[in-house]
């Protein structure tokens, strides 16, 4: 069982750092992109696509483009922020895997965002290509799921082993009568 939770949270901290290399670099280069990452028409026909759904003119395309761009570059900001929490629990103890969560809940949002436009221009290269994000999002969080009841599991044995200490001191203790 401990083999298996460290194969866990070595994959956890294997997904952060590729969300934080892959999607941080996406974020980057569309934000510094004079057309905010439009210029890439393979990787933004998902902002085409949604565009055309609310009727966006060009100028709500930038927009959007950006808003999609910032997104990743904080979902990538989040992992590191988890990376590092990580290596600061290897000195301290328990870490925080809601901030990952929250992070990877956002990424499977944009995936999702991504695949139905896809699927709706039948573009099976750019399904696949967001269905493998979506997929490593939500094996991440999964294991995190997993890690945390795991640290749920240990904390309630210790409060267990506590009480049981607790009434063994008890019963051991002299009676005093008045």
């Amino acid at each position: 069982m401990r083999k298996f939770s460290n194969v866990a949270v070595a994959g956890i901290v294997a997904i952060a750092l590729y969300f934080a290399l892959a999607w941080g670099y996406d974020g980057l280069r569309i934000l510094t992109s004079p057309s905010y990452g439009l210029e890439d028409v393979w990787r933004s026909q998902f902002v085409f696509a949604i565009g055309r759904l609310f009727n966006l003119g060009p100028i709500g395309l930038i927009k959007l483009a950006a808003f999609f761009g910032a997104l990743k570059l904080a979902v990538a900001c989040i992992c590191i922020v988890h990376i590092v929490d990580r290596f600061r629990c290897m000195v301290r103890g328990q870490p925080d895997s809601k901030i990952l969560e929250a992070g990877l809940i956002l990424a499977v949002i944009i995936s999702v965002a991504a695949i139905g436009p896809a699927f709706w221009t039948h573009t099976s290269d750019l399904i696949r290509e967001h269905s493998v994000q979506l997929l490593i999002a939500a094996v991440a969080i999964g294991l995190c799921i997993f890690e945390r009841g795991r640290w749920a599991r240990e904390a309630n044995a210790e409060i267990k082993a506590d009480v049981a200490v607790d009434k063994d001191a008890a019963r051991a203790a002299p009676r005093y009568h008045a």
